[in-house]
This record gives C-alpha cells, structure tokens and sequence, in this order.
C-alpha cells in the first residue's frame, strides 16, 4: 500500500466518495435522505456533507479476469438466454406496472367516488353539517393513514420519487429508494394521498413504482423478504439494472396517462442520462405492453364491473372537434399564453422551492410533526373545496346539456351541490371532483357558457395555492397532475377572456394553458407533446401546442431550473448536467484532482488493505506495480472496495510476497464479483481476521479491473465531464504528463466535477463567475 502526500484540496473528497455496489454502504446519515427533504441546509462549504449519504452506480463495468472468463465461456445458447432475459423482464415489468397502475386507479376512483356519493346525499338532504364531515373525516383518516405508514415505515416513499430516480439514472443510489419497502408504501401512500382530495398527482409515484419493480426484477426480488427468483438472478452489473429502471419509469407514465409513446419520449427527454439503441427499443415494447393491458381492463370496466370506476381514473380527455381550425390571428394569443404560462410555472417553482425548505424545519422535528403538517394541510383542503362553491352563484341547467343537469351520485359536468332542481353549481363542478374530472370538465367541448369568469378565477387560484402547499408533506404525492390541473383553469380562463375574438373553443385553451403551465414548470418538451396528444386525442392541436410549450420553456428558463432539479439540489443529489459550465475550459483535471491517493500494490499485505478500508470510505483504489514485478511503477488497473472485501471474507491469502501459480479461479467464479441487490453489501466491519492472517499477503492482479479509464493531468475539465457522464463513470483516473515517480496522479469522482467543489478551490473564479451570471445564479449556489 502507498499514499501519496495530502493535500488540503482532500478536505471534501473522502466523505464525498462514499461508494458501494449495494447502495448503502458507508450511509453516515441515512435518515437525511429517507425525509421528504434532508434535514438541513448543507454547508456551502463543504460537499462531504452533501454528499456522504448516498452511494453511487456507474455505467462502466469492472472487466477483471472473472469477467473476462465468464464471457468468453459463454455459448451461443447462453448469450441468446440473456438477451432472451432482457426482454422478459420487460414483459414483465410492463405487466406488472399496467397491472399496478390499473389497481390504483380502480381504487383511488372507487375510494373518492364514494365519498363524494356520500357527500352528495348529505347535500340533497340539506344537511350541510354532516355533509362537510363526510367529506372532511375521511380527507383527514386518508390523509392520516398515508402519513402515518410513509413515516414509519419507508420515509423515502414520500414526494413524487421522480428526483430520486432521475438522480439514480444519472449515477446517484440513495439508500433504500428502490426497496420492496418503498415500492409497497408508495403504492399504498398515493393511493390514500390522492383519495383524499389532497392537490397531488400519482404520475410521480407511478414513476416511482415503475422503477421499483424494475429494480427488484432485476436483482432477482427481495432477500430480506423472502422474494427471490433465481432464475433472474441473470444481470450482474449497474448497467443492466440501471436499463430496467429506465424501462420502469417509461411504464410508469405510461400506466398513469395511458400514454406509451409519451412515458418513452419521457425517459427519454427527462429521467435518463445515458441512451443506446437497444435501450429504446426495449422501453418501446414496455410501454406498449402497459397500454395493451390497460386497454384490456377499460373494455372490462365498460361492462360495469369496476364499480365507479370508468369515469375517471384511466384518463382520455377526448376533446377532438372537427372543427378546430385556427388563423393567423390566434397566433397571438397563443404566444402570449406561452409567455404567461412560463412566467406563473417558474413562479410555482420559485414558491414551491421556499415552501418546501420550509417544510424541511418542521419535518426534521421529528415523525409527529411531520403527520401534524399533513393532516394540517388536509383540514384546509377540505374546508376550502367543501367552502369554496358557496361562493359561487348557481346557473340554470342548459337546455341543450350533452348529459343530465343537475349531476348527482356521480361525476360530472354539472354540480348541484347546494343549488336547487334545475341548477348547478360550475365551480363545484371543478372542485367537488377527483383531479381527473376536474381536467375532463376543463377540456371538455362545446362548454363555452358553463363557467363564470370567477369560478374559473378562484378554481385557478386555490389549484395553485394547494398544489405548492400540498407537495412536500410525508406522503407520495406527484406533481404532474396538479400542473395539468393549474394549467387548465388558467388556459380556460384567458380563453373565457378572449371570448369570440378567436376561433378556438374554452376546452382547447384549457389544453394549451395546460401545455404552457407543464412547459414553464417542468421544462420539457417533446415528451410533454405527445402526452397532451395522447391525453387528448387531438392531432390539430399539435403545432399550437409545440409552440406554447417552447415559447414556456424557454421563458421561464430565463429564471430559474425545472422544478425536479430544484427538489434535487435540496436534497443534495451530486446531480451531473449535460451542459458544461464554460468556466470549466479554463482548467485542467490536474486543478480539482484531489489528495492523498491510496494506491495498493499487485501483491499487498492483508493489515494495510484492511487499515485503508477501515479508515476511508473509497470505493475505487489504483493497483500498481513495481519491483520485482516491473522495471519501473506502472498503473496495472482499479479494484473495487467491495471486491476486496470478497477477498478478504473468502480469505484467499498468501504466505509470502512472492508471484506464485494464480488458483484464484478454483476460489472465486464472476457470481462473487457480482452486482449485489439493495443493502446486501457486506462491510469491512464485519470483517473478522487473526494476528497472524493480517501478515499474509494478498495477489489483487486477478480482481482489478485491468483497463480502467484515464486521463492525463492537462486534459480540461470539460472534456473531462463529458468523458465521465457520456460513459457513465464511478472513477476516472488521472495519470502525470511527466511521471514524478507515481503512474497516477489521483482519481477523479463526481464530486470533483460539482461546480461548487470547482468554486471553493477558485473562489476568484468564482465572484467573475457570479458577476456575469448575477441574473440567473440559483441563489443556493452564490458564491460564500
């Protein structure tokens, strides 16, 4: 073992490197990720704090001798198994995934559509008192139930799940994200969330859920539960599981919107960080068998055997006209819906972003204050939807309805809520609904006179309120939905505004605010395209709505990032942008490479490997190779933390430093090497060694990973980052321009190309950097 001198710049980049193939080795504080949001602020100052609790994945593979025998022994038959494994675990989780996104929707539409049936009675017996707590019990024993389960049981379940996955897909593990815990409490929590007129979406944690299936299918199931499957014990590597949970989460969309092409443009556009070729086309025949089942089940429920469901829950807002051309002049005014919509979606992540930092300082109390929040939050909910369509005056049921007015026992266009025979209330109409409903009636056609401008106003104003207020709480809780939701009263609103002075009806502006609204909030755009198209099932609308939703993008990029990142840097995920900060052309690797290194020889002995595991939380360590073994010190390759601790549990040793005849293969075979599943990662600490086994030696040259990748010392930092993301890397190293003595320099990990690791060692860097860009310089990244 050898370690070069230390430098200050080590200060941050042990804590950051806390690295296993298990994902939760080395967690210091593993309850700071599994809270809706980490517990505090972290220092600007240092990322080791920002960064010790999670483990990271990578896309590379370590390619040691085991791995290397263990493809060349493979036949022709057992290749063809493997890629015939890939594509039924596809199957499966597009299976499973459609199956679970059916399921939730049956039972959020059954659960809520009894208590507004309940609701509802209470009203026609104009008993106002028992109806607002038929509806406010419930909201609360629901809201109660989600909180209640999400902090006790899987804290990481709470939110939408999509940051986490993205951060995942992108490199970062958090611990336990992926479990079979958080998989059941995600789906159980959003089911009670949603059911209890809480403001939140369940597409978020339908991505979720989707890539937790994913994941446990692709490790084989769940040890500590007793579900495993050895026959999917096939893929052993971060690359291969890394697919599946890009595959879960285009099901995921899928199964939530009943759009495939949507959820694969989706991963695409949004969660994944590497693509291939191959990749694409398996999360296509995914997401096309979420749509088969989902579509098998609607014709099921048709028949009436889903109880309520069918009016809500698997949504197409079918608002197709015929006649829905447009001129010249709307262009306009679909400009200027793009403008405002990009202006209120960074203004609902600027709110939010504040709200839930707030939120952070109560929920680090504790489990009881984080349950109060909710249930605080669920009180107002029921008082403002249940106080709200008072408000509102009541309009006499059209002659020409397309269904019955007034609507009662079931969902609907027209509320009677307290209005008299042959009246509705149109604002009870948008808020005495699930949010699926609400978004029908807001799309729906040739309603043009069925809402007031103050109904559509207040509607507009409270989904906005309670959308940033409700996200954040212990709970699952997505973000998609409440955006359409918000988006849509906007849209119908301006169109209520323009009145005859355009050719397109309310619903379509409902659908184009929708677009702007999803545009400035979550910054996407072709993905956001095709779900709108699918949702809607209008092919006329496409060029306005790519329209508005770049003209939304592009405005509120102008202050401040999509709001998945936002709720990413909260919670101190080492995220890696596509882009490179142009400051980075300015530097080498050799400026942010830090010290001391730890290098282990070919031929090391037992008491220093175990001491350097003992004292750092590295992951990835150089082998060299130097007398007698080589002439002068050269770099042999990489071995991996977890490896060395295969070797040391097996105890394959050495009585001498000497080169001998390797029988590593009669003591080891690929599967020890493998990628282990979620929090079955052994650790050095339970290590149990003797005196005398601590004098032996131990031959790395079989377990490292013989051709890792490098750098020189003067390559830029930028092209740097590119290697590093495009590849997928947990560990770059760095080799001198001059050998001084050392083949390798140091190792570059992801925390060195965070740009506020790069600040701090330049802090002058730093205030130029500020100065032109004082404008758009997220205020949590300012200089210190």
């Amino acid at each position: 073992m050898k370690t070069q001198p230390p430098t200050e710049k080590m200060a941050t980049a042990a804590a950051f490197e806390n690295l296993n193939t298990a994902g939760v080795e080395g967690a210091q504080d593993p309850e700071s990720l599994t809270e809706p949001l980490l517990s505090h602020q972290r220092s600007r100052s240092s990322i080791s704090n920002s960064t010790s609790q999670v483990a990271l994945v990578g896309a590379d593979i370590a390619e040691n001798d085991f791995f290397k025998e263990d493809w060349r022994t493979r036949g022709r038959n057992q290749m063809i198994q493997y890629i015939f494994m890939k594509w039924s675990l596809c199957f499966l989780i597009g299976l499973i995934v459609g199956l679970i996104g059916f399921l939730n929707n049956l039972a959020v539409e059954n659960i809520a559509g009894t208590k507004f049936v309940v609701t509802s009675n209470m009203m026609l017996a104009n008993k106002f008192g028992m109806a607002f707590l038929s509806f406010s019990i419930p909201n609360l024993v629901l809201t109660l139930f989600a909180s209640i389960v999400t902090a006790t049981v899987a804290p990481v379940a709470a939110g939408s799940g999509i940051p986490e996955v993205k951060a995942y897909l992108n490199g970062v593990d958090a611990p336990g994200i992926l479990s079979f815990r958080t998989l059941v409490i995600k789906i159980i929590g959003s089911i009670s969330a949603v059911s209890s007129s809480l403001l939140v979406g369940k597409a978020g944690p339908m991505v979720h859920t989707g890539a937790c299936v994913a994941s446990l299918l692709g490790q084989g199931g769940s040890k500590k539960y007793g579900l495993t499957w050895k026959w999917l014990r096939f893929f052993k590597n971060d690359r291969d599981r890394r697919d599946f949970v890009t595959c879960g989460s285009a099901a995921g969309i899928a199964a939530a919107f009943r759009a495939p092409v949507g959820g694969l443009l989706f991963a695409i556009e949004e969660m994944a960080s590497w693509w291939r070729s191959a990749l694409l086309w398996r999360a296509f025949f995914t997401t096309a068998i979420v749509a088969i089942l989902l579509r098998a089940f609607i014709d099921i429920c048709k028949s009436g055997k889903c109880g309520l469901f069918g009016t809500g829950g698997l949504i197409m807002y079918d608002v197709y006209s015929a006649d829905a051309s447009y001129h010249l002049a709307d262009v306009p005014l679909v400009l200027l819906l793009g403008v405002v919509g990009g202006i209120l979606g960074s203004l609902y992540n600027f709110l939010l972003d504040k709200v839930l930092r707030i939120y952070n300082f109560i929920n680090e109390k504790g489990i009881a204050p984080k349950i109060f929040l909710a249930c605080t939050i669920s009180i107002l909910t029921s008082c403002l939807l249940f106080g709200l369509p008072w408000l509102a005056s009541c309009r006499p049921c059209p002659s020409d309805a397309s269904e019955a007015c007034p609507t009662i026992g079931r969902s609907g266009n027209y509320k009677k809520f307290q209005c008299a025979p042959g009246y509705y209330n149109d604002l009870a109409s948008l808020i005495f609904n699930t949010n699926d409903d609400a978004i029908r009636n807001l799309f729906s056609k040739d309603t043009d006179k069925e809402f007031q401008h103050s109904s559509m106003l207040i509607f507009f104003v409270t989904c906005f309120s309670l959308s940033v207020l409700s996200y954040g709480i212990v709970a699952p809780a997505g973000l998609f939905v409440p955006a359409i939701v918000t988006g849509a009263s906007y849209g119908r609103f301006v169109g209520m505004l323009v009145g005859s002075h355009s050719n397109l009806n309310h619903g379509l502006y409902a659908v184009l605010g929708a677009a702007s609204f999803l545009g400035g909030s979550m910054r996407m755009t072709v993905s956001l395209c095709v779900i709108i198209l699918e949702l809607t099932n209008n092919l006329l609308l496409l060029p306005m709505i790519m329209l508005v939703l770049l003209i939304s993008k592009t405005v509120a990029d102008a202050f401040n990032g999509n709001i998945y990142d936002l709720i990413m840097k909260a919670k101190g995920f080492p995220y890696l942008e596509t882009h490179v900060e142009p400051y980075m052309r300015q530097l080498t690797v050799g400026d942010v490479v830090t010290a001391p290194l730890q290098l282990f020889h070919g031929i090391e002995k037992v008491g220093n490997v175990v001491h350097v595991l003992r004292t750092t939380r590295h992951n990835g360590f150089p082998v060299i190779d130097e007398n007698p073994l080589s002439e002068t010190p050269v770099l042999y390759g990489l071995i991996l933390r977890a490896h060395l601790i295969t070797l040391l549990k097996k105890k394959a040793f050495l009585p001498t430093p000497n080169p001998t005849v390797n029988d590593a293969f009669s003591q080891f075979s690929a599967v020890d090497f493998a990628k282990r599943g979620s929090g079955n990662g052994d650790k050095i600490e339970d290590i149990k060694l003797s005196e005398e086994e601590m004098e032996m030696y131990v031959d790395l040259h079989p377990f490292a990973n013989a051709s890792p990748y490098t750098v020189v010392e003067t390559m830029s930092l930028a092209k740097a980052l590119i290697l590093f993301r495009e590849v997928g890397l947990r560990h770059l190293l760095v080799i001198p321009k001059i050998s001084n003595g050392s083949p390798v320099m140091g190792i570059l990990t992801r925390h060195d190309f965070m740009p506020e690791h790069i600040l701090a060692l330049n802090p002058l860097l730093a205030r130029s950097r500020w100065k032109r860009l004082r404008i758009r310089f997220p205020p949590s990244l300012k200089p210190f």
